[in-house]
Formats: structure tokens, sequence, C-alpha cells
């Protein structure tokens, strides 16, 4: 039964869908949705803390607010995600 997705993932296979490659291009994508989730909430987060009164510009005072919240948000970000990573790491280790 050819399913129709040799094109887009199994490539000139013959038809045969290749798992390694399916599973790097659904890595790829969760880390793409990943990347705008994050910079959704950020946008979202920053916005609603810095910006009283939207209008055409920003004045200095909302650019250094929404700089400094960017900055520490994906810091924060950061900091989870080593600790997230370490975590999966040992655990791995322990199976």
């Amino acid at each position: 039964m050819e399913s129709g997705f040799g094109s887009d993932f199994g490539g000139s296979s013959g038809g045969k869908l290749d798992p390694g490659l399916i599973m790097e291009q659904v890595k790829v994508q969760i880390a793409v949705a990943n990347a705008q989730e994050l910079l959704q909430r950020m946008t979202d987060k920053c916005f609603r803390k810095c910006i009283g009164k939207p209008g055409g510009s920003l004045d200095n005072s909302e650019q250094k607010c929404i700089a400094m919240c960017m900055d520490r948000y994906m810091d924060a970000w950061n900091t989870v995600s080593r600790a997230y990573n370490s975590r999966l790491q040992r655990e791995r280790a322990n199976m």
C-alpha cells in the first residue's frame, strides 16, 4: 500500500519510508514549533509588561523595558531547558 509520503519523508528509496529520516524531520518540526511558541509567549508577556499605551513607536523607556524583559525571559528559558535536559540525561543513564 503506497501512502504517498515517499516524496515528503522517504526520498527516492523506492516508496519505502526511512524511519530515521522521518524522526529527524519530526524533531526539526518540534524544534520550530517550540521556538515559535517561545517567541509568542515572550512577545505577549513583555508587551503587557512594558507597553502602557500602544502607539506608532516605542519611547526610550519602553525599548529598554522590552530589551530587558526579553533578556530575562530568554535567561529563564535557557536555565529551565538546561535543567530539563540534565534531568532527562540522568533518567536515561539510570534506565
